[in-house]
C-alpha cells in the first residue's frame, strides 16, 4: 500500500509539472502574439510575487514600484527569448532579481546611503499583516516586531546575501531554482544561503531584546 502511494505521489507530481508547462506554453505563445488576456494573465499571476521579491532586495522601498514596472517592460521586451529551459516563474525571477540588482548598483553609486525600510503609509502590499482570529493584541504587535526586525535586518545584507536568503527562506525555492535564477552552480548558492544566513543572524542579534518571547524562525536559523 505505502508502494502504491508513493507511486500515486510521484504521479501527481508528473501531472503538475505537465500542466504548468502547458500553462507557461501557452501564456508565452499569447505574450508574444500580442494577445491582451495573456499580458492581462501575466500580471494577474506575477504582478504580487514580483511586488514581494523586488522589496525584499532593494534597499529604499519607495523604488519598488518603478523597478516592478521595469521588470514587466522587459518581461514583454524579451518574451521571444524565452525558449521553456526553465519554468516561466523561474525566467520571471530571474529578470526581475537582476532589475533590482542592477538598481541597488545604480543607487550605491548615485545615493551613496542607505534609506529606511518604511515607505507612505497608504502603500499596500506585503507589509500589510493580517492578526489570525485567535491572536492577542500582545500577539500582534510581537510579530509585527519580528517582522519589522527581520526586514530591517535584511536590509543590512549585501544584495548578493540579500538574494539568496529571500529567495530560498521567504519564497522557499528550492536551490536548484535559484541557481538558476541566479546563473550560479549549486554549490555556491548553497554556499551563499549558509553565510547570507549567518550574515543575517549577527544583525537581528544587533537589535533582538533578549526577552525569552522573541524568537527567530528555525528556518531563517537553521
Amino acid at each position: 500500500m505505502a508502494d502504491e502511494l508513493m507511486d500515486f505521489g510521484v504521479e501527481l507530481a508528473r501531472e503538475a509539472d505537465a500542466g504548468s508547462q502547458v500553462d507557461d506554453s501557452r501564456l508565452s505563445d499569447g505574450l508574444r502574439q500580442g494577445a491582451e488576456w495573456a499580458y492581462e494573465d501575466l500580471i494577474e499571476r506575477f504582478q504580487q510575487p514580483v511586488f514581494n521579491l523586488v522589496s525584499r532586495v532593494l534597499w529604499d522601498p519607495n523604488d519598488v514600484c518603478d523597478v516592478v514596472q521595469e521588470v514587466f517592460l522587459k518581461v514583454f521586451r524579451k518574451i521571444g527569448s524565452f525558449r521553456g529551459d526553465s519554468s516561466l516563474k523561474t525566467w520571471v525571477y530571474r529578470i526581475a532579481v537582476n532589475e533590482a540588482h542592477n538598481h541597488c548598483r545604480w543607487s550605491g553609486r548615485h545615493r551613496g546611503h542607505e534609506v529606511g525600510l518604511e515607505g507612505d503609509e497608504e502603500a499596500k502590499g506585503y507589509r500589510d499583516v493580517l492578526p489570525s482570529p485567535g491572536c492577542s493584541p500582545y500577539d500582534f504587535a510581537l510579530d509585527r516586531e519580528r517582522h519589522r526586525m527581520v526586514e530591517a535586518a535584511l536590509a543590512e545584507l549585501s544584495p548578493g546575501f540579500r538574494s539568496v536568503v529571500v529567495l530560498r527562506d521567504v519564497e522557499d525555492l528550492s536551490y536548484e531554482e535559484i541557481a538558476e535564477i541566479l546563473g550560479l552552480p549549486l554549490g555556491t548558492v548553497k554556499s551563499r544561503i549558509l553565510r547570507g544566513r549567518e550574515a543575517l543572524r549577527r544583525q537581528l542579534e544587533k537589535r533582538l531584546d533578549p526577552s525569552p518571547e522573541l524568537h527567530l524562525s528555525p528556518q531563517l536559523v537553521e
